[in-house]
């Protein structure tokens, strides 16, 4: 787990509730690249306005998941480790 950014608290009661800090983005995003050798792989716009951002080091395979706020906060979702990159597959084909 990523102590730098942030600790994930995780109850495994039956409602299983996820608490995330955060912190400026531009701080968050230097500390993946010079702690762990991560950089942004990925990125998508939630429903929310929320932008869902992957970054990962291809070489160690360790991953983080992370939402950035409007305001511009980078809040730690997950962290783990074998990341892959997927090609893509077209459209109705099985993947």
């Amino acid at each position: 787990m990523k102590s730098v950014i942030a600790a994930l608290i995780v109850s495994l009661s039956p409602s299983v509730a996820i608490a995330a800090e955060c912190g400026p983005r531009d701080v968050a995003i230097i500390q993946l690249a010079e702690r762990y050798g991560e950089s942004r792989v990925s990125a998508g716009l939630a429903d929310n306005g929320v932008i869902v951002e992957t970054y990962a080091n291809l070489a160690t395979g360790s991953w983080t998941l992370g939402a950035v706020t409007p305001d511009g906060m980078f809040c730690l979702v997950a962290t783990g480790q074998a990341f892959m990159l997927i090609a893509p597959t077209p459209a109705g084909i099985p993947g």
